[in-house]
């Protein structure tokens, strides 16, 4: 395990063969009592022996016990701590840290840390004075105290807290490096605080020291280091419109992440105790005074009335002076505050804090900012405190020094500080202690009114929305006389028609007349807030604003319209609308309208949004082209947003949409997070318009998708697909794959497809596909030194326009002659190009274009008529394929691309030309009457499943022949 030179062990005359061994632990006994005292010489040797002891340890863990029994008997841990306690240097103390890390990381058995945590050596290392300095043994150090608290359990905690001391050296020294420099540092703290508060549960007296000692000086300091950062990351926002600064901002936002995420953790844990201290810091010294108040301007609050929300004082008679002195508030912009207050719905969802924080946004005014009532709303309202973003009085460090001192003397009580039950136990032996240990654990899981004896007296600092407002609303009306209530009625209606600047602000920021710059913002938030886990649905309702699969019979109309406008601008040729703001705005919508029964949209507001789909339609006709590329962008954009949708939580940890929107991508940034650049962005934008509002638009009105995508998967042919091919135009050849493996296949062509499929032995005329590309992603060349080759690449379907084209085949095919070789790549040519074609006049429908004729491309015409009429769309469905009946099977590839001058053998339905169907109508066509299928887009008839026996034996059906000849000027003869 420790690779090392072990010269120095030749000397002693105890030293034994096997280095695993109790006699060899001995040795090293041996030689530490040799060398007590650290110096230059022996320096080396003793970091040599405390591995080596590490080592026996280890393996005595695992296979010899009397290996610790002798650790313990000779108190070797001493010799670890004499050794550090001479500051020996870096080197040792490095070394130290090391092995002794690597030895609680590998010990399994509980006796064997018992024995290794015991005598309290253990707390006196955490506790000596190490050069925090030096990264090294900072790193050593705090991973060292990570290992430990991982170790930590109800059986183990004793060794780490003292009860009769009253000191937890693991906490206490750990939280002293909340705010390290390093990040690795900071992340081992969280993980130790974490592990010290699920242990704490099943410990009254450790989880009261926790609260009393240690949660107000750590959780204040810790609000103060987020806000500091939160400050630091509005700057570089406002600094960075060139974006050169991304890094630190990406760095500064993933911290931020990071500390709500360590947050949260700490209120899943769902200890009330901290939790209700952790909830106040939060919302009274970085939520509110931070985040909140940052939304509206100081010309704005100047406006507001000075309302209380409170029913017990609602009137707060304050000047204006007191009431706006926001010259020493800290503020960050707008769009920073409403960016984090997403991140903070998105992650956290303890219910007390949300419903508080989203209370004050969508009813609050700034009379929160000024007078904070107290949690007792029968008292006066002249004891209220401010909230204020204020750095503590003292950092964490120097409190929790003066509380160590402090020990168990008489403390006086301080303002917003609580220690419950010191005074009492001062006076009280250790059985009266003991008593009221065991009251505390009864009364853990009570309300917060009956958590100690102590009612009369303060909690930590107030909480402001403790209580919700329909509980206050029941206590005042119990204590309250008939014309009081009248009051408050008054009061109550006065308070309904107020202002609320911070839903105003919301509403406001929605205004994409110039840019969705704050607008895509607010939509994060709305989202967030909706889909909260924590926020109580009565709060959303009251700005109908409703969560998941509410039932609801009405709607926002306000916010609804907003967001159509947000559409009907993305449409428009100039509109600055990004593609993430206009999807979360169809996310939104949907959800608003969208009732978990039925839609409730209304009439008008549908209208509306056909509208602006009529527009994306318009948009996009503007660069419909003919061209091949448009296809290939069509189909990619349709295939990346339905395999990779928008994803709010990701969306919300990109840093780069804080800066202002940008149109070059030389910035890095996605496409769906900026404006376009150029034509080709600019129709791909036009493009997903398109698709999100005929998405929308169809779901809102209740009917199926029966156009896109243009290729469905479950309507191609798949590989070992078992189909009939009789009649069907095969070619023999040769497949030599790049890889040097070779196969003899038959080339299959159909509408859509290239296909490689070798004989079934069961059925003959059969065939088991065993390749099946799309004809409108391969490429076709010759091979110079062999006439009668080709090379064949197909491409993957990808829906990364710049990711690079990966080959699903790649290889030569081989054929008899060349003449053969010549027709096979004719045909795959032809193919190709009428495949193309065929997807581009769908295109052309759903644009509502005229669908041009196509020319004479695989070999025979058709009818204008029929070309106006009909457009090909083919289903392949399962009882087309080897598990059906093949009473019922007809060839898959008949008349497809036949060889020029071939005869060839097409089949049509006796039935007149009825309109172009849509694919659904097909569908449904081809399980009722038979398997439609509809073959190239120069033949449009379709044989019924009972026909089609009959068409292949030739025995009572006619057969269409066509020519090259006459094609065109007969259309074909009946035979």
């Amino acid at each position: 395990m420790f690779g090392r030179s072990r010269s120095w062990v030749g000397a002693g005359q105890g030293k034994s063969k096997s280095i695993h061994s109790l006699d060899h632990l001995k040795y090293m006994y041996h030689v530490l009592t040799k060398n007590t005292t650290v110096t230059d010489h022996n320096r080396n040797l003793l970091v040599e022996t405390i591995r080596s002891i590490t080592e026996i340890l280890i393996w005595g863990d695992q296979n010899d016990s009397s290996v610790f029994d002798f650790f313990l008997e000779k108190n070797m841990f001493a010799f670890f701590l004499n050794i550090l306690r001479q500051k020996s240097g870096r080197y040792v103390c490095v070394q130290l840290l090391q092995t002794l890390n690597i030895l609680f990381e590998n010990i399994s058995h509980e006796t064997s840390l018992y024995y290794l945590l015991s005598n309290n050596h253990v707390n006196s290392i955490i506790v000596h004075k190490f050069d925090f300095s030096d990264e090294e043994i900072m790193a050593y150090y705090i991973s060292f105290l990570k290992t430990l608290s991982l170790k930590m359990n109800n059986h183990t905690v004793h060794f780490f807290y003292n009860e009769h001391s009253n000191d937890f050296a693991l906490y206490t020294e750990a939280i002293k490096f909340f705010n390290h420099s390093e990040s690795m540092v900071r992340i081992a703290v969280r993980t130790i605080t974490l592990n010290v508060y699920k242990v704490s549960l099943d410990n009254q007296l450790m989880l009261h020291y926790i609260r009393d000692k240690t949660a107000v000086p750590y959780f204040s300091n810790l609000v103060w280091f987020i806000g500091s950062h939160v400050i630091e990351l509005d700057n570089c926002v406002q600094t960075d419109e060139e974006h050169r600064n991304r890094g630190k901002l990406s760095d500064l936002v993933a911290e931020h992440l990071d500390h709500l995420h360590y947050l949260n953790d700490i209120l899943i844990i769902n200890c009330e105790f901290l939790n209700d201290v952790l909830t106040d810091h939060l919302l009274n010294r970085l939520f509110l005074p931070l985040y909140v108040y940052s939304l509206v301007n100081h010309e704005q609050a100047k406006l507001l009335p000075l309302v209380s929300r409170h029913g017990t004082c609602p009137y707060l008679h304050v000047s204006t002076k007191q009431l706006l002195q926001s010259g020493d508030r800290p503020r960050i912009s707008s769009q920073v505050s409403l960016y984090l207050l997403s991140q903070v719905f998105l992650i956290i969802h303890y219910a007390p804090l949300v419903n508080s924080l989203a209370d004050v946004i969508l009813n609050g005014d700034l009379s929160v900012f000024s007078l904070q009532a107290e949690q007792d709303v029968q008292k006066s309202c002249a004891n209220a405190s401010v909230r204020r973003f204020t750095k503590p009085a003292e950092s964490l460090e120097r409190s929790l020094e003066i509380n160590r001192q402090r020990g168990r003397k008489k403390v006086q009580k301080r303002p917003n500080y609580k220690n419950v039950g010191e005074e009492e136990e001062e006076e009280k032996g250790p059985e009266e202690a003991q008593e009221d240990s065991d009251k505390a654990k009864g009364t853990e899981a009570s309300s917060k009114g009956n958590k100690t004896s102590g009612d009369n007296e303060e909690i930590e600092m107030v909480i402001m929305e403790r209580c919700k407002i329909s509980q206050i609303s029941g206590l005042t009306e119990q204590n309250t006389t008939d014309e009081e209530k009248t009051a408050a009625a008054a009061a109550a209606g006065i308070e309904a028609q107020k202002s609320r600047p911070f839903l105003d602000m919301v509403y406001n920021a929605l205004d994409c007349s110039a840019d969705d710059y704050y607008a895509l913002f607010v939509l994060c938030l709305l989202y967030a807030m909706s889909h909260s886990k924590g926020i109580a649905s009565q709060l959303l309702e009251k700005i109908q604003l409703p969560a998941q699969q509410a039932e609801r019979s009405s709607y926002s109309h306000v916010l609804a319209e907003r967001l159509i406008r947000i559409m009907n601008q993305a449409a428009q040729p100039d509109g600055k609308i990004r593609l993430a703001t206009l999807e979360l705005s169809c996310l939104l919508l949907k959800q608003l309208v969208q009732s978990s029964s039925d839609g409730i949209i209304k009439d008008v507001h549908l209208a509306c949004l056909e509208g602006a789909k009529e527009e994306s339609i318009h948009l996009l006709r503007r660069f419909y082209k003919g061209d091949e590329i448009f296809l290939d962008m069509f189909e990619d954009e349709h295939r990346s947003m339905t395999s990779k949708p928008l994803n709010v939580e990701y969306l919300m940890m990109d840093a780069s949409i804080l800066l202002p929107p940008t149109g070059t991508p030389l910035t890095g940034i996605d496409f769906v997070k900026r404006l376009p650049c150029g034509d080709v962005e600019r129709t791909r934008r036009a493009i997903r318009v398109f698709f999100m509002l005929r998405s929308l638009s169809l779901h809102l009105r209740a009917e199926p998708e029966t156009q896109l995508p243009l290729t469905r998967e479950e309507d191609l042919i798949q590989t070992d697909d078992v189909l009939d091919l009789n009649n069907s135009d095969l070619i023999a050849c040769m497949v030599v794959w790049k890889d040097g493996g070779q196969a003899q296949r038959f080339l299959a062509v159909d509408l859509y497809q290239m296909s490689l499929v070798e004989p079934e032995t069961k059925r003959l005329g059969w065939g088991v596909v065993k390749f099946a590309g799309l004809l409108q992603d391969m490429q076709v060349t010759g091979v110079e030194d062999d006439s009668r080759a080709l090379n064949i690449i197909i491409h993957k379907p990808t829906s990364n326009p710049h990711a690079k084209p990966f080959p699903i085949l790649q290889a030569n095919f081989i054929f008899a002659d060349h003449i053969r070789c010549i027709i096979a790549k004719q045909r795959l040519a032809k193919g190709r190009i009428q495949a193309r074609r065929t997807k581009m006049q769908r295109i052309a429908v759903l644009l509502d274009l005229p669908v041009q004729p196509s020319a004479d491309v695989l070999g025979f015409s058709r009818s204008s008529a029929a070309s106006s009429q009909h457009l090909p769309f083919r289903f392949y469905e399962q009882s087309r394929r080897g598990l059906s009946d093949s009473t019922v099977q007809r060839s898959v590839f008949a008349s497809v691309d036949k060889v020029p001058g071939f005869a060839v053998a097409q089949c049509i339905n006796q039935h007149s030309p009825s309109p172009m169907p849509s694919p659904s109508s097909l569908s449904h066509a081809s399980g009722s009457t038979g398997h439609c299928d509809s073959v190239t887009a120069s033949t449009i008839s379709t044989p019924s499943a009972t026909q089609s026996p009959s068409v292949r034996s030739g025995r009572k059906g006619r057969r269409r022949v066509f020519s090259l000849s006459d094609a065109e000027s007969r259309g074909g003869h009946w035979v």
